[in-house]
């Protein structure tokens, strides 16, 4: 449907022809190019051939009365009022104007009204309606042109019933109407058709030039909408990956590093601990290689356009592998590294979304390696996994120096406390984290729960 504005000036004809008035202001049809001119210049040459070679052809069959006029000045008045139709789409209503001039200077001259002459003034009248931005201006030429015709056609059957001459050779009258009665509504109706059904015509291929670019300007809009739906997809698909790679590798990575470290200075001095360091080490390094894989198995095998396959297999995603199942398994890990670390469930535990599920253990997971990157060496942490009517909450304390904690997490990018707000904007959800009075670190993410699941 069309804006109340545009339809405030509607065509003649109401809701039998669309609206005929631009989208916006400026608007203009697109522009016919070389093929549409050198149509518009084959049609005008054409037409004005057949009017040169019928105009003599009409006396000469005895449909016409021959002219005072000179061959050659009807034959130049054929052709100016042929030609300009080459610029009908340019400037519709200034050819429209001339067409008319010349055509009532003819018939005013000649007396002749010819066929292919009636078919130059209809197309000129079209495309006015047709091709003339200017729709006021469009109907208000419109409009002069056929208040010029009929007046003109009223002057000469006013003309016509006052010259006895005219009627000296008149046929008797055979019906209702004497026969000069019956030509003035002859040529009355043949007009109003005429130039009614050119307006009408020119107003309706206005109206679907305006429906087909408003429909082309929303499929544009609809291909750059789907474009940055699909840029924004990636982006949010490599941060995605990248939050899952830093999650992976921050953890174990620096899991490794701690076991390591602890390694090399228990050699030569306890053998058994050096090798359960070690041991550590190579666990932290097979737990890290199963993620990746299950990352990157997830990334090969993701269709072309950009969505999962429908049947994945359980073992090859990512998120199938972690979850708040997985929490003692960390808990014991990170004790395991040298981080007193212990895991208290408050409440009756429900299934938790896939997602949320995933992020709270990675959230618990960053939490736990920045405790053991940044509280200091004597440092010890508790996690609690909180169940509540209508949300779930994860908590990690750490009892470091929270004052170490602060200058080191000025440096770098903060990529693991930017994946952590992340993780809990992905579920619905909300993080706070910062030193507490008494010392230590507090990490404190809530995750709703869905209406199904909220008891």
């Amino acid at each position: 449907m069309l804006s109340d504005g545009r339809d405030a000036i509607a065509s003649p004809l109401g809701g039998l022809i669309p609206s005929a008035d631009p989208p916006y202001v400026g608007w203009r049809r697109p522009d016919p190019g070389p093929a549409g001119r050198r149509a518009d210049l084959i049609a005008a040459v054409a037409l004005c051939v057949a009017a040169v070679i019928t105009l003599p052809l009409y006396p000469w069959a005895g449909v016409s009365s021959p002219t005072d006029a000179p061959m050659w000045l009807e034959l130049i008045w054929s052709a100016v009022l042929c030609v300009p139709l080459v610029w009908r789409r340019s400037h519709p209503s200034a050819v429209a104007i001339l067409v008319s001039a010349v055509f009532i200077a003819g018939g005013i001259g000649f007396g002749v009204s010819l066929f292919f002459h009636n078919i130059a003034l209809f197309v000129a009248f079209y495309s006015v309606g047709a091709w003339d931005p200017q729709r006021s201006r469009s109907r208000w030429v419109r409009v002069s042109i056929t208040a010029a015709m009929i007046l003109w056609l009223m002057v000469s059957i006013f003309i016509y019933a006052t010259n006895p001459s005219h009627h000296a050779d008149e046929p008797a009258q055979t019906g209702p109407f004497s026969p000069l009665v019956s030509l003035a509504m002859i040529q009355l109706l043949t007009n109003i058709v005429f130039f009614l059904g050119g307006y009408a015509l020119g107003d309706r291929s206005f109206a679907h030039a305006v429906q087909r670019d408003e429909l082309d300007r929303r499929n544009s809009e609809l291909a750059r909408e789907r474009e940055r739906s699909t840029a924004q997809a990636l982006a949010l698909e490599r941060v995605r990956i990248a939050r899952e790679l830093h999650d992976v590798v921050a953890h174990h990575v620096s899991m490794m590093g701690v076991q390591a470290g602890a390694a090399r200075l228990a050699i030569g001095r306890d053998q058994q601990a050096a090798e359960q360091a070690l041991q550590h080490v190579e666990d932290s390094a097979r737990t890290a290689i199963e993620e990746l894989r299950g990352i990157l198995t997830t990334l090969r095998d993701t269709e072309p356009d950009g969505e999962a396959p429908a049947q994945q297999p359980a073992d090859t995603d990512p998120s199938a592998t972690v979850g708040t199942r997985r929490l003692p398994e960390l808990i014991k890990i990170t004790n395991g590294s040298g981080l007193p670390a212990r895991l208290e469930v408050i409440g009756s535990p429900v299934p938790l979304p896939a997602t949320a599920d995933v992020n709270l253990y990675r959230i618990a997971q960053e939490a736990l390696t920045n405790v053991r990157k940044h509280a200091g060496p004597r440092a010890t942490a508790d996690v609690r996994l909180r169940y509540y009517p209508d949300e779930v909450e994860i908590e990690i304390v750490n009892s470091g120096s929270s004052g170490t904690w602060d200058r080191r997490r000025s440096v770098g990018a903060h990529l693991g406390q930017q994946g952590m707000r992340e993780r809990a904007a992905a579920s619905g959800g909300t993080i706070e984290y910062g030193p507490l009075q008494r010392g230590g670190y507090l990490v404190r993410a809530r995750l709703p729960l869905p209406v199904g699941v909220a008891r």
